[in-house]
């Protein structure tokens, strides 16, 4: 459908003849652990964070002029939504693939999150496993990739680039995802799922 010029710009991509199920990785976990599909931590050093929880967004002050009166706050710039092609089966594989290559090209793994709509990511099943307490602490450190579903979107801060995976759930919660997802991206959301589908809900 055609954009008006208040909506994000969305560029598609479609993934190549790439393996999706060896390009699945696992970002580094506090314990030994057998190997689990899920995204990579970087070999790379991770540039020296101030704050483990990212930048916050300054907030402008109020302009007054004449009398009293409610000045609008700027608005933020949208994160530019990308559009890459994924089954609902597929969507995870993908993603991760997306995740591998933000990394190769320099993102750090902290500026990373990734978003699921239907069944949780691998990597998060696995830390749930050991209980929420280790899971939500590998947030709070802000080194790594980090994977949560759609439902736990409120306990996440921002991150630079936002990775959702449509892999389930009802329109319904994907249009709910959709908007939920591009509210914690500061620079990008990359969606994984069906190009049809996504741009009816957005």
């Amino acid at each position: 459908m055609p954009l008006t010029p208040e909506e994000p710009q969305i560029h598609e991509s479609v993934p190549g003849g790439r393996n999706t199920a060896a390009a699945t990785r696992t970002p580094q976990a506090s314990r030994p652990a057998a190997p689990i599909p899920g995204p990579r931590a970087s070999s790379r050093p991770t540039p020296p964070r101030a704050d483990s929880k990212g930048p916050t967004p300054g907030r402008p002050g109020s302009v007054r002029t004449g009398g009293p009166q409610r000045a609008a706050a700027p608005a933020r710039p949208s994160a530019q939504i990308e559009l890459v092609a994924a089954a609902d089966a597929t969507a995870v594989d993908v993603a991760d693939e997306t995740v591998d290559t933000l990394l190769d090209e320099g993102t750090p793994p902290g500026d990373v999150l990734v978003v699921t709509t239907g069944e949780q990511h691998p990597w998060a099943q696995h830390e749930l496993s050991f209980g929420e307490d280790a899971y939500w602490r590998q947030l709070a450190d802000g080194e790594d990739v980090f994977c949560v579903h759609t439902t736990e979107l409120a306990r996440v801060g921002r991150r630079a680039v936002v990775v959702l995976a449509v892999n389930g759930g009802t329109d319904a919660q994907a249009a709910e995802a959709l908007p939920a997802a591009l509210a914690k991206a500061d620079r990008s959301l990359i969606v994984c799922g069906d190009p049809q589908r996504l741009r009816d809900l957005l």
